[in-house]
């Protein structure tokens, strides 16, 4: 086994993220496997202290964190690998990091699990139509006093799942449960995926045909783009509910306008396109649809899985192991 060494590290990321991500026990146990200032963030490699540059080996990466090009990596030469505590690298690594072979690792298996609970949440709350119920029964609780609509429930209900990313993966796997049928479509699929144990595969139409829930968790992709449009949104049955929290373009948005005001179609959006969308526009007045604003990936508390992956990434590498979630340049061209 590769002796345990302390590297320099250094966080470089929003100012105010690393107390979000790291409670005092975690810094601890981070200063124990690394040398790094905690009270140290960097914000912008023109101005970052010169010989912390040149000695840093590992970057704790963030939202927020300063692009990593060419020109920094001669600043720093001893920078062997870039750990990021959140989910895409894309925003903020050059060719140059996978050109000069860096380790890059990625916490975005730990913000699948808030955003699966929430799309878990809105799936089971479609169901009941519930949406419909906080918009119209404050308003006019007499609408509400009739027998509801016998189709309201999760009892058999069949769910479609576009997408076997890590997003799409944790929320079939909390579907279980429950009394629900989970199709899945994914191009990618290998025959003998463990995911197939629990969601059936069909083609995207056959999934939007059978399913009346249907939740988008593929990546945005030049390919993903519009994916899902009114051919897709037309076999979903009237008042069928579409989740969407991966990205606003996979989903033709004039498409699922249309539906929402022609057939009843409902909707759930945490992402828009443009984010928010402007005052006046429809999606923003339906009474089938429920905006949130970006709120399903990690939030408060939930910023503290993303700071022990990290940690515990950084803890891989001091002892010489190898990292738990690695990102690769070839990986980049199919997540988000």
């Amino acid at each position: 086994m590769t002796a345990r060494r302390t590297p320099v590290a250094a966080f470089a990321m929003r100012p105010d993220l690393p107390e979000q991500l790291f409670g005092a026990d975690e810094l601890a146990a981070l200063a124990r496997v690394a040398d790094i200032d905690t009270g140290l963030t960097i914000t912008d490699f023109g101005t970052a202290p010169a010989a912390l540059l040149d000695a840093v080996e590992v970057l704790i990466t963030g939202w927020g964190a300063p692009r990593i090009g060419a020109a920094e990596l001669e600043r720093m030469p001893r920078l062997r690998a870039i750990v990021h505590a959140a989910g895409t690298v894309k925003g903020h690594i050059d060719d140059a990091v996978w050109e000069r072979g860096l380790l890059v690792t990625s916490a975005a298996s730990a913000n699948a699990y808030p955003v699966a609970e929430y799309t878990l949440a809105m799936i089971l709350l479609a169901g009941k139509r519930v949406p419909d119920y906080i918009r119209g029964y404050a308003a006019d609780p007499s609408a509400y006093a009739q027998e509801p609509d016998p189709a309201i429930g999760n009892f058999g209900r069949t769910v479609g799942i576009v997408g076997a990313s890590r997003v799409g993966r944790r929320v079939i796997e909390l579907l279980q449960p429950f009394d629900i049928d989970v199709l899945l479509y994914d191009p990618y699929l290998a025959p003998g995926d463990p995911v197939l144990r629990s969601a059936q595969p069909v083609s995207l139409d056959e999934l939007f045909d059978r399913s009346t829930i249907v939740s988008v968790h593929a990546p945005l992709l030049p390919e993903t783009i519009g994916m899902i449009g009114a051919a897709q949104l037309d076999l979903l049955p009237d008042g069928a509910t579409l989740i969407n929290t991966a990205r606003a373009p996979i989903v033709d948005q004039e498409a699922l306008t249309a539906a929402v005001r022609d057939r009843g179609l409902r909707a759930v959006l945490d992402v828009t396109d443009p984010e928010p969308l402007p005052a006046g526009h429809p999606l923003r007045t339906f009474p089938g649809v429920v905006l949130t604003p970006h709120v399903a990936g990690a939030l408060g508390t939930e910023l503290r899985r993303l700071g022990e992956c990290a940690l515990h990434e950084v803890e891989r590498f001091s002892a010489g192991e190898p990292a738990e979630h690695p990102v690769t340049k070839e990986a980049l061209t199919a997540v988000a």
